[in-house]
């Protein structure tokens, strides 16, 4: 089941955009001019504008004055209509243009001139005043002699001056060989290795038998050595590896390398302290991706904002929102929440599934063996709620939560009691924007069974954790999730559907067993009722496998309910065979562990990575870790610690996927206001952000032009313009903002 997706700026065709350096001079004999009048010696025409601008020449280039105040990107547009494309042709897109004043955006597109507008190439350069040369690489996905070139313009709100020349469109030309740049051989976690943990790497080498390594400080002296073990062929990666093992090596220290081969590891710490760090700034996302109020600078510097759809131009506002057409005659207000992920959208399944995982990290630490809810107290985010003696996860999540209750449907209406599935723009928005730059109009959409359960699982868990901070608030959760779980029952079979993709992705789930297993779990543990004790027992999901290869998920919610059984004290019936599960599905997970060259728990069928792999892995090493909570034996620690090396760097590409951590990491995570690669006055994603990770279905334009063929772990590249490798989302996040306070605990 695939998460739904953000378009870069309503891209419909799945091709793509490479960027290849400067057009070479002198084009080979096969190249062919699609376009006319690129170089306005004398004139502007084929060219057009949209009705607000005039185009004219000057300085031997075509000039336009853009007007300021228009709402898309669109509405302000220069181009040439009736251009040739050849289904499965290369092409070579080049131009210069500048901008004055600096800080404006080009939207470079090859697309179709008539309805449906689809697009084959899109880019959006920041323009200077000094003027910049641009060349890309796509392949058409069609054959048409409607196609445009067209720089849209519009979307700002002030005006500026537009000029650009040397337009070219050349077919025939053979697309750049993408070769990423992996770094030394030796792959290391390149933050931190805990003193009592283990602590293990990849050596990608030729070598078919065993070779020394060493292990060096920061001086540079051997403090340990030994020998590799050969691996073979890899299969998630295609590379011959070796694996080294010095985990004997326990004593604390930043800046050690590993050596082997003649290769020398990015440098690494062996302590807690990173782990500490990333506890907290794990969590710390959300507060940045908070809908519905102003972030203050003072608490993020780098991160202030204007409050995103609070009804306040050219925001059409999140306060009095209505159905998509035909889906119902009411508003309602639905301010607030976390925005989901790189885009304006919130919706309430992959809400709930974030929120739950957020609380069961303050769950976890306050039953586990090791846990330290203090942590995660009062104070310990630097969050407007901070010192309100409520711990700051907590109040992070009622962000997410108020919002999840405002998506109920009212008494009175039809379908009273079931959750709207999501609430986003009708149409997609492009890249840079900030949530309140958004002029679209906002849209709720149909209620959907999945929703509702996902409803009332996070709002019964919400009641037992907030019951000794904020009584009333847990009695309006509980009743709001015993309201939805009758709802769900009345309406078993409302899914959403699979084309409701326009705007914001469809989370689309026609399966939906599994939440209901997941809500009468959380009902049962907040309320021991037999009601729901019975549900659980009879449901079956309660005794099937869940721990499969690709793990938990959004749409597999099923492991949320098995984990919490296992771990919130209760009085089910058989609660040690629900134990037994979560144990079981840890050795198949610590199984595959030991099996991957890389050390992941996480080996999918076919080395077909999933949409958003990293989290998978997190959420296999996750039961590994609750294993750990439920048995206290150490070969589960060790396995859930083992576990996020490869997100920091022990992988194939020799990259972090998490901002800020690790000598190189993920820092382009698609997204419209961290959206520094576009816009130097926007930043990158805050530290802590965790990038979706190799996808190999390579869904989006920028990836497939440079991914093609790619291996496994290879279907990854950290561009903004990747939204289907490298998008961030607050379920991800959730699985690294867990995975990493069960990692501090073990410091």
């Amino acid at each position: 089941m695939k998460r739904h997706r953000t378009s870069l700026l309503a891209l419909t065709a799945l091709i793509g955009a490479a960027l290849v350096g400067l057009p070479a001079s002198g084009a080979a004999a096969e190249e062919v001019e699609q376009l006319r009048n690129g170089t306005f010696d004398t004139a502007v025409e084929p060219w057009w504008t949209t009705a607000d601008m005039t185009a004219g020449l000057s300085g031997g280039r075509l000039c336009t004055d853009v007007p300021g105040g228009t709402a898309n990107r669109w509405d302000a547009a220069v181009g040439q209509n009736d251009v040739t494309l050849v289904k499965g042709e290369s092409y070579k897109v080049a131009f210069y243009a500048n901008g004055s004043p600096e800080g404006h955006v080009a939207r470079a597109i090859v697309g179709l001139q008539v309805a449906p507008y689809d697009t084959y190439f899109e880019v959006s350069p920041q323009l200077s005043v000094s003027g910049n040369s641009y060349a890309y690489t796509f392949t058409s996905p069609v054959d048409t002699t409607q196609a445009q070139v067209a720089f849209q313009l519009g979307g700002s709100a002030d005006p500026f001056r537009f000029c650009m020349d040397d337009v070219s469109l050349l077919g025939g030309v053979p697309p750049e060989v993408y070769e990423p740049d992996t770094g030394p051989r030796v792959r290391v976690n390149q933050v931190a290795y805990l003193p009592s943990g283990p602590k293990n790497a990849t050596l990608v080498t030729d070598a078919t038998t065993k070779l020394p390594w060493q292990l060096k400080n920061a001086s540079g002296a051997v403090v340990a050595h030994g020998w590799t073990l050969p691996r073979g062929t890899d299969a998630s990666s295609g590379q011959n590896v070796h694996s080294i093992d010095f985990g004997a090596y326990k004593k604390r220290g930043e800046g050690l390398t590993l050596v082997a081969d003649g290769e020398t590891s990015r440098p690494f710490d062996i302590g807690a302290s990173a782990y500490e760090q990333l506890r907290v700034d794990a969590a710390k996302y959300y507060y940045t991706q908070r809908s519905g109020v102003a972030i203050r600078d003072d608490l993020r510097p780098g991160y202030g904002r204007a409050a995103g759809h609070v009804d306040v131009a050219p925001n059409q506002g999140d306060g009095n929102v209505p159905c998509q057409p035909g889906v119902c005659d009411y508003t309602l207000d639905v301010t607030g929440g976390w925005y989901d992920a790189g885009d304006h959208g919130k919706y309430v399944v992959n809400g709930g599934i974030s929120t739950w995982e957020v609380l069961s990290t303050y769950e976890r630490a306050l039953h586990a063996r090791t846990g330290r809810p203090a942590k995660l107290g009062d104070g310990t985010l630097a969050i407007p709620e901070s010192g309100n003696k409520v711990p700051d996860i907590l109040d992070e999540a009622r962000w997410e939560l108020d919002f999840l209750l405002k998506m109920q449907v009212p008494d009175g209406q039809p379908l009273a009691g079931m959750a709207h599935h999501k609430i986003h723009d009708e149409q997609w928005t492009g890249l840079p924007l900030l949530p309140s730059d958004d002029p679209q109009k906002r849209e709720l959409h149909p209620p959907s069974t999945a929703a509702t359960l996902n409803l009332a699982a996070t709002a019964a868990q919400a009641a037992r954790l907030y019951r000794p901070y904020d009584k009333a608030f847990a009695a309006k959760a509980l009743a709001a999730a015993r309201k939805a779980w009758t709802a769900a029952l009345a309406h078993p079979d409302l899914y959403a559907s699979e084309s409701d993709g326009t705007g914001g992705g469809t989370y689309a789930d026609n399966n939906v067993t599994d939440e209901f297993y997941w809500a009468a779990a959380e009902l049962y543990l907040t309320t021991g009722e037999k009601e729901f004790a019975d549900h659980v027992l009879n449901s079956p999901v309660h005794t099937a496998d869940i721990f499969g290869p690709l793990g938990y998920d959004w749409a597999r919610t099923a492991a949320a309910a098995r984990l919490d059984l296992a771990t919130v004290p209760s009085r089910l019936p058989g609660r040690d065979k629900v134990r037994q599960s979560v144990v079981k599905g840890a050795d198949a997970y610590l199984a595959t562990l030991n099996s991957q060259a890389y050390g992941m728990p996480y080996a999918p069928p076919g080395n077909l990575y999933d949409w958003g792999s990293n989290h998978q892995i997190l959420h296999n090493g996750i039961v590994i870790a609750t294993a750990y909570d439920i048995t206290g034996a150490s070969k589960y620690r060790d396995g859930a610690l083992q576990s996020v090396d490869y997100l920091f760097g022990r992988n194939a590409l020799n990259i972090s996927y998490v901002t800020g951590y690790g000598e190189v990491n993920s820092h382009n995570q698609h997204a419209r206001w961290y959206a520094h690669q576009l816009d130097p006055n926007m930043p990158n994603p805050p530290k802590g952000t965790l990038a979706g990770g190799p996808n190999s279905s390579i869904q989006d334009p920028y990836a497939q032009s440079k991914l093609q063929g790619c291996v496994g772990q290879f279907c990854y590249i950290d561009d903004i313009q990747s939204w289907s490798t490298n998008e961030h989302t607050i379920n991800w996040n959730s699985a690294l903002t867990r995975m990493a306070s069960f990692v501090a605990d073990q410091g």
